[in-house]
């Protein structure tokens, strides 16, 4: 977009610069007058570091970046154009735009940019911790080179997540020492549970860095001179980060990670022993991610082996005979399986352990380990708990809700080993075990022996009293099991906070029309705020809907149980009399389809941004279907479904017709289908077959209509009165797939990547369900370059013969006649 603009006054600009141009300069800064050009270099304030031009190894391409000023190796801690390299003859310039952007050109256009703007003057300026800085003329930072590793982390680089921002802070390996394009190594955050850092291999996870600490580490004593290292953590809804200092500023110190599959540490030393390594990780055969797989532990001080059982006296080895040849792959599994009867379960302390994967884990930092203990204890499914980060004296609790993987034995005094309480059924809790490892003090003896049965009987009372409290308020018996099979009883699974009906009364002004969002099938959604300002959506569950009132059940136990970032949040229910009520974090930009499908709003969604969604939606189905607690299929993912927040960041919602899965069920059959023409698989629509796929056919769906600008329910091609998925599957065999593509966003977009979605979504609406590929798969394609498979022929299902009892949607922004949701329709 910019060759067009600045060709002439690029190659003027170039002509006059190198005619006259005959030494090289330092400058300090750069400016719409001030630029920097080949052999010129940008210094910071005390000459520590140095912004330039340079050729890696052999390399004959130039790159733009930045390395150590006074060290005579030259370390390059960071690149701007790495993924686009300048042949070596090229002349280039940096230079400070008209309109404020940080731009590298060469003789004919714009190789890399800062992609921000300003209406006044603006500079960059090289800062003394190696942060490249565009201002703006009151010192405000406009962008920053912090914002976009490469293959080194710095004193006060963050990794982690700005969600408020969109930005996701990871290292990336150079392909090789003489190619500082991205290569497949990734040094990143995961923040599905508890925060922790793992090293990838394209979507392979090689090592994993264990649970995040605020804690400080002293002593290297592979330096010769003492470091301190301050490690700062920052966990809340807007951002989830990871980042270290050195109090002794004046030390040179960094994490690279380098293509020989290593994250290392290093610090240089002046003494004549240049750039020392005292850490490279993995370390050892224990840095393996999960070596040893399900309650075993990696310890390099065994004799003959390197995994044995968490506790070999309540464990034993899943494949005895592989465990006696060093095959750990089965891992470990209990000797006496867990009951979870009246809360006579325990635990055990295991001590100075790196502690497990924190994949499926809940964390709330502000509870003490003995409410941990307690809230572990009444859920049966909660194996273990801990304090992440002992830092926090007193607070701090993490639960796990799944088998515990990547274990390792850490040394005494080490300072980076934890501990962790295991769940144990009664009768591996000894008497030594229950009074030195189990965690809640006291004396266990009068606890089991007087206080017990008392517990037993209010718990017979208070159970009996919640069934009838359920019977009486749930009377209307479920089909087919629509309320999810969640694991805990149903009471339990609505633990979220309860409102009183004046309380959202107060916070919708009385449901006033004027605060009416739409009206679906469970009912009329509301915009509300509370006392406390926050702005909430409220479902109000139609009296005479008695569809909505078993997705009221279902959605809250369903919803209750998932926290993700791409799921919306549900703050809590009420309950009272004929009122039922859920209510939801509110999304300024309500749905996907009030963009998408309006031709006035769809020019507010750019490339970037329906690529950001699309990535978005994936990472949450790939939450669903393998990393939540129960395996959950959506079976009603559309458009209208995908709320957006204020930065456009996609949120699935509406799990009203939702279905769980539990061990090893992969797909079930309904004689209730329900879900979207136009959005449902064959299968489910012809059959009631469902699985994950059913929901990778819907998103594959979704993903054309997102970069189409057109629902696939309605379209038809006037030449051959295909939909949507058959009109594109002839532009794609012909070459012609770029055709599709919203014109709204033809300027903005990237081809490779147009057709790389495209490509994507059509293997995502294969005829067979088997050809689709799992949406862990579909992440991994669309965040990389390589080569994709081929699609066969899709499916275009055209849906007219079938008929529709009723139909309904439960969105914000109300039901249309191309977004029909069936309720009820038996299958053939």
């Amino acid at each position: 977009m910019y060759k067009i603009s600045m060709e002439v006054p690029v190659i003027v600009l170039f002509s006059l610069l190198f005619l006259h141009k005959s030494f090289a300069a330092e400058l300090d800064a750069i400016s719409d007058s001030r630029f920097l050009t080949d052999g010129d270099t940008l210094i910071s304030a005390t000459g520590i570091f140095e912004l330039g031009f340079f050729q890696p190894g052999r390399s004959e391409n130039m790159y733009l970046g930045i390395w150590y000023k006074k060290i005579s190796v030259r370390t390059v801690v960071w690149v701007a154009n790495r993924d686009r390299p300048v042949p070596g003859a090229s002349k280039l310039i940096l230079k400070i735009t008209d309109q404020g952007i940080l731009g590298l050109f060469n003789n004919i256009s714009m190789i890399w940019s800062s992609n921000t703007t300003t209406s006044g003057n603006a500079t960059a300026k090289l800062r003394d911790n190696g942060n490249l800085v565009v201002i703006d003329q009151n010192e405000k930072v406009l962008w920053q080179s912090f914002d976009y590793l490469t293959d080194t982390l710095l004193p006060g680089m963050k990794l982690g997540r700005d969600y408020l921002r969109s930005k996701e802070w990871h290292l990336s390996s150079w392909k090789s020492s003489e190619d500082p394009a991205p290569g497949e190594l990734t040094w990143g955050t995961d923040t599905v549970g508890y925060p922790e850092s793992k090293l990838k291999q394209g979507a392979l996870v090689q090592f994993r860095g264990g649970p995040w600490r605020n804690r400080r580490f002293t002593g290297i004593s592979v330096f010769s001179k003492n470091l301190t290292f301050t490690y700062d953590v920052i966990i809340n809804e807007s951002e989830v980060s990871f980042s270290f200092n050195l109090e002794n500023s004046s030390l040179l110190s960094g994490v690279t990670l380098n293509s020989s599959v290593h994250l290392q540490s290093w610090s240089w030393v002046d003494d004549g022993r240049g750039w020392q390594l005292p850490v490279s990780f993995p370390r050892d055969t224990c840095d393996t991610y999960n070596i040893c797989h399900a309650y075993a532990i990696c310890s390099v001080n065994t004799v003959q082996q390197s995994c044995t059982c968490l506790d070999e006296k309540r464990f034993m080895p899943k494949n005895q005979k592989g465990w006696d040849t060093a095959d750990w792959s089965g891992g470990c599994i209990r000797r006496t399986p867990l009951e979870c009867k009246n809360g006579s379960e325990g635990f055990i302390k295991y001590s100075n352990v790196k502690l497990p994967g924190t994949l499926n884990t809940w964390f709330n930092m502000s509870m003490s380990l003995e409410e941990c203990h307690t809230k572990c204890l009444k859920n049966c499914t909660c194996m273990a708990y801990a304090n992440p980060d002992p830092s926090l004296i007193g607070r701090g609790c993490l639960l796990w809700f799944s088998d515990l993987l990547d274990i390792r034995e850490l040394p005494e005094g080490s300072g980076a080993g934890g501990d962790i309480f295991v769940r144990m059924a009664s009768s591996e809790l000894d008497s030594q075990s229950i009074s030195k490892k189990n965690q809640g003090g006291g004396n266990i003896k009068i606890i089991v022996l007087v206080i017990f049965p008392v517990v037993l009987l209010i718990g017979f009372i208070s159970t009996w009293l919640c069934y009838v409290r359920r019977k009486r308020n749930y009377a209307e018996p479920t089909e087919e099991g629509e309320v999810l099979n969640a694991s805990n009883s149903q009471e339990e699974a609505m633990e979220q906070p309860l409102f009183s009906f004046s309380t959202i009364s107060n916070a919708t002004a009385n449901f006033s029309p004027d605060n009416k969002l739409g009206e679906g099938g469970f009912g009329p959604v509301y915009k509300g705020m509370l006392e406390d300002g926050q702005e909430i959506a409220v479902k109000r569950l139609s009296k005479n809907s008695s569809q909505g009132f078993h997705e009221f059940k279902n959605e809250v136990i369903c919803i209750s149980k998932l926290q993700h970032r791409n799921l919306v949040k549900l703050l809590g229910c009420c309950v009272q009399g004929d009122e039922k009520l859920l209510i939801y974090e509110y999304m300024p930009n309500k749905s996907l389809d009030s963009f998408i499908f309006d031709k006035t709003q769809s020019v507010l969604l750019d490339w970037t941004k329906r690529l950001n969604i699309i990535k978005g939606i994936a990472r949450g189905l790939v939450y669903l279907h393998q990393d939540s607690r129960l395996r959950i299929i959506h079976r009603d993912l559309k458009a209208s479904n995908i709320l957006l927040d204020q930065d456009m960041n996609p949120k699935i919602s509406d799990f009203g017709i939702a279905r769980s899965f539990g061990g090893n069920e992969i797909q079930a059959n309904t004689e209730r289908v329900v879900g979207t023409y136009g959005c449902m698989s064959p299968e489910y629509a012809l059959d009631g077959l469902f699985s994950i796929k059913s929901d990778v056919f819907s998103f594959g769906v979704l993903v054309l209509e997102i970069v189409s600008g057109k629902r696939n329910r309605g379209f038809i091609d006037p030449e051959n009165e295909n939909n949507l998925i058959g009109h594109l599957w002839s532009l794609y065999n012909e070459g012609r797939s770029m055709e599709l593509i919203d014109a709204s966003c033809t300027e903005s977009c990237h081809p490779p990547a147009v057709i790389r979605s495209i490509n994507v979504g059509l293997l995502c609406v294969q005829q067979n369900a088997g050809d689709r590929p799992n949406m862990s798969s579909v992440v991994l394609m669309l965040d990389s370059e390589g080569e994709l498979l081929q699609p066969k022929k899709p499916s275009f299902f055209m849906e007219t013969e079938f008929p529709v009892a009723n139909f309904s949607s439960s969105t914000y922004t109300g039901t249309s006649i191309n977004d029909i949701t069936i309720t009820e329709l038996h299958a053939r």
